[in-house]
């Protein structure tokens, strides 16, 4: 048989509602783990990816980094019951996986390298990802978790 004696019932009672309430409304958790993927995303952008990102074959530059619009398209968004960081450019799922590019509506992609314009059938862009996280950036979500339970109690 287990025994268990209650000094402080309100403090108990206090801490209880405390804990239930924390598990209802986990807003405040989710803006926190948003915010900690947010910034590993920026970690790898400021990295120039984890681990290293391919170079550019064609020109000079650093991948995803040169123009900046991907990196500042990265936004986080949360909610009760979620997180999430994300980006709404097209063409970021081609730089995070990697993919081949073919001409659609022409006989070849026309674009610009240096200050020459190159015609090729299709670009094979190589993953780059973006929006990954590491082991340390995955602890770093479980102790943001573990610090909000702490502080319910």
């Amino acid at each position: 048989m287990i025994k268990i004696e209650v000094n402080n019932v309100e403090q108990l009672l206090k801490q209880l509602t405390a804990l239930s309430q924390g598990v209802v409304y986990k807003a405040p958790l989710m803006r926190q783990i948003a915010g900690t993927m947010q910034t590993t995303v920026e970690r790898n952008f400021a990295a120039g990816g984890r681990p290293k990102w391919l170079g550019l074959k064609a020109r000079q530059g650093k991948p995803l980094i040169d123009s900046g619009e991907l990196r500042n398209s990265i936004n986080a968004r949360w909610d009760n019951d979620y997180a999430i960081v994300g980006t709404n450019l097209p063409y970021a799922a081609l730089h995070h996986f990697g993919g081949t590019v073919k001409a659609k509506r022409a006989k070849y992609l026309k674009f610009k390298v240096g200050d020459k314009w190159v015609q090729k059938k299709q670009v094979t862009i190589p993953a780059r990802p973006f929006m990954q996280l590491t082991d340390a950036d995955e602890k770093e979500i479980i102790d943001d978790i573990q610090a909000y339970f702490r502080k319910l109690i």
